[in-house]
């Protein structure tokens, strides 16, 4: 699953890339470090995978590109990287066309109903939704896809594992109704997992990612699919190995890639 090309590919993509002029030394400065970045991300990666018998090419890098220009979003794009996440939809709106097609975009951020159809609309390669979390979006945006005549769009189910009021999801109680709810009323919708967001504490991320896991236990028996069928988005930059170890299939990686991120012109 991992979106990236080592090796031949990236290194023509890098040979055919053409020189900074003196104006654009320091943000292809920049550009650069997030190319390495990202290397040294995917390296941790199969690391990570090594260590739990795991293969590395079945977890997605999800490169969590919010509040950084289109230029470095394009400098990792042309190292061979394809996944990228966004968590807000106006600003999604705005990049995306300016990118090439075959990125695979994945919304990670809370989506509200009054969005849904400038999001589908904005972003027509839209991979996958990791952010349902209530029986309503999920109707809207069955609604909206089905509206529009795309193709069924791949969604994650979020639970709030942490128990945090700062954060969105289902409670893991309500997990099962949720899926069961996506996977029978919502045709236009194609269940692919479970997504968390853990604590920022790491002591007490494990046990986030242990709910998640048993979340997809109890999904996994109601709804009649193997654990195999239904993938796991758990980790971010300050916890990704862990997280694979504890079978995450999709890490969502965004500061140690594009570095701090600068949240001035958010509301």
């Amino acid at each position: 699953m991992t979106s990236v090309v080592i090796g031949k590919t990236e290194k023509e993509a890098i040979d055919d890339s053409p020189q900074p002029s003196a104006s654009g030394m320091a943000a292809s400065a920049i550009d650069g470090a997030a190319a390495t970045a990202l290397r040294s991300v995917l390296q941790r990666v199969q690391v990570a995978a090594d260590r739990c018998s795991r293969q590395s090419d079945r977890i997605r890098v999800v490169a969590v590109s919010k509040t950084k220009p289109v230029s470095l979003i394009r400098q990792v794009y042309d190292v061979g990287h394809r996944c990228f996440g966004e968590n807000y939809v106006q600003e999604f709106v705005e990049k995306a066309p300016q990118l090439p097609e075959d990125i695979e975009w994945h919304f990670i951020g809370n989506l509200q109903s009054n969005k849904v159809k400038l999001l589908l609309t904005g972003v027509p390669n839209l991979a996958m939704v990791e952010t349902v979390d209530d029986e309503k979006i999920a109707n809207q945006l069955n609604r909206v896809v089905g509206n529009i005549g795309r193709k069924p769009l791949k969604v994650f189910v979020q639970v709030n594992t942490s128990g945090e009021e700062s954060k969105f999801g289902v409670e893991p109680a309500g997990c099962v109704s949720l899926v069961k709810h996506v996977t029978s009323s919502c045709p236009n919708l194609e269940f692919c997992g479970l997504m968390t967001i853990g604590m920022p504490d790491y002591t007490s991320t494990p046990e986030n990612f242990k709910t998640l896991a048993s979340c997809r236990s109890e999904v996994c028996k109601a709804i009649g699919i193997t654990e195999d069928q239904c993938e796991l988005s758990m980790g971010m930059s300050g916890d990704f190995e862990l997280a694979i170890e504890m079978g995450s299939t999709n890490v969502r990686i965004g500061s140690t890639i594009f570095g701090a991120r600068d949240y001035s012109k958010k509301q």
